[in-house]
């Protein structure tokens, strides 16, 4: 693995607009499961409950929903950056980073230090709550000491509209201005990082192909093969927290 940290630091060192590309994989080695793996929440509950039509017509389905997402929140909501997420930040304060394109809902990279600016949250974020009806925003703490006073579907105190964390349920679309903007860094990166994503949620996982596409090199480093290794230029299969902040800190001079 040695060679291809080496490797990796070179792509860094020769690089000025870097995109980093980030999926559940790196919130695991945090203590956030993925919802995938075995013991997540998808081995508790079934996906299919939670369809964004689903949740919006039927209450019932609303009640189960907020049950799980609450248990969701209770295990990520105090959750730490690992040197994963730092060493990302350590791409920003050398003046290399374009931005991070990210599938997850943590707010880890918030917590980092990342400029938000510099942060696009594909699937939403779980730390703010909105109405549908309204467009209310909450603090999502707020909603949940409703949630544990025995509420178990909370609505909007301003027009009684149905509530939900800003996070992409399936079958809801995503905002198109991330997306936008994700593909127009990926035009424009010279070297996309893909960080414990498994590339088969669409259309997020287009955007480290996109940025092939255009000229870009391409690193990734995930704990199971993806369907773009072999358009890779390093690929390693090992921890995130390691092999990336050893290649930052090797490229960088740390």
């Amino acid at each position: 693995m040695e060679d291809l940290i080496r490797k990796g630091a070179q792509l860094i060192r020769e690089s000025n607009k870097i995109l980093v590309f980030t999926g559940a994989g790196i919130s695991t080695e945090s203590g956030i499961p993925d919802f995938r793996s075995p013991g997540g929440l998808w081995s508790k509950y079934d996906p299919s409950d939670f369809y964004f039509q689903k949740i919006i017509s039927d209450e019932k389905a609303r009640e189960k929903y907020w049950k799980m997402s609450s248990e969701y929140w209770d295990v990520m909501k105090d959750a730490k950056p690992n040197r994963g997420h730092i060493a990302i930040k350590k791409l920003e304060d050398a003046g290399k980073l374009l931005a991070v394109v990210t599938q997850n809902i943590d707010r880890l990279h918030h917590k980092a230090g990342n400029s938000p600016e510099k942060i696009i949250e594909l699937h939403g974020t779980a730390f703010s709550v909105s109405c549908l009806t309204c467009g209310k925003k909450y603090d999502r703490e707020e909603i949940e000491k409703r949630i544990r006073s025995g509420i178990k579907v909370p609505y909007c105190d301003r027009c009684s509209g149905i509530l939900k964390p800003d996070t992409i349920s399936f079958g809801q679309p995503l905002p198109q201005e991330k997306l936008v903007m994700a593909f127009k860094y990926a035009e424009q990166c010279d070297l996309c990082i893909v960080l414990g994503s498994s590339l088969v949620v669409y259309p997020a996982a287009s955007v480290p192909s996109h940025a092939v596409q255009h000229g870009s090199k391409l690193i990734i480093i995930n704990r199971d093969p993806t369907h773009l290794d072999q358009e890779a230029d390093v690929v390693i299969h090992d921890s995130i927290s390691k092999a990336l902040g050893d290649m930052v800190d090797l490229a960088l001079g740390v």
